[in-house]
């Protein structure tokens, strides 16, 4: 599974990198650090959203620390790793 968070400007000041700690904290609580590339990319053109992450190909608008939890059990979780 690839994921890339956007750490442009906007996203940066929305909490992009927060959403990259807690992605790393719960990779590794799951035990998935080695089934995940994570990375990380300027600007995918969705700033009025929020923080925007593209698991695979589908692009995930408004991810915080808020809808990090739903995000990450349906996203990664319920995905091609579940």
């Amino acid at each position: 599974m690839n994921i890339c968070v956007c750490v442009g400007s906007s996203c940066h000041l929305k909490g992009s990198y927060d959403v990259i700690r807690l992605l790393k904290e719960n990779l590794e609580a799951n035990g998935l650090t080695d089934r995940v590339n994570l990375s990380a990319a300027f600007c995918m053109g969705k700033c009025e959203h929020g923080v925007t992450v593209k698991v695979n190909d589908e692009i995930v608008t408004g991810v915080n620390a808020d809808t990090f939890d739903a995000f990450f059990k349906e996203k990664v979780l319920g995905g091609e790793l579940g």
